[in-house]
């Protein structure tokens, strides 16, 4: 990720949404710390887009709904483990 100071990225803007827009992130700086990054909308979008929750993850499985899955315990015993 390409870093600019603040002075920089406003002398150079089109550049640097340029770069951005090409999936290259840009960080800005101020002082010398880090504040700011710029990125492509798709980028952020894919970022911030809702995520799917575990329920809606499972109720998309094949075996949803089925009737004739079977799970079954292993009976096995546990293994000793040294400490």
């Amino acid at each position: 990720m390409r870093q600019w100071a603040l002075q920089d990225a406003k002398a150079r803007l089109s550049e640097l949404v340029r770069l951005a827009a090409d999936h290259e992130p840009q960080e800005i700086t101020l002082r010398g710390e880090p504040t700011v990054v710029v990125l492509a909308r798709a980028d952020y979008d894919g970022l911030t887009k809702p995520r799917e929750s575990l329920l809606e993850f499972m109720q998309r499985s094949p075996l949803y709904g089925a009737d004739d899955v079977e799970f079954t315990h292993d009976q096995s015993l546990s293994r000793e483990v040294d400490l």
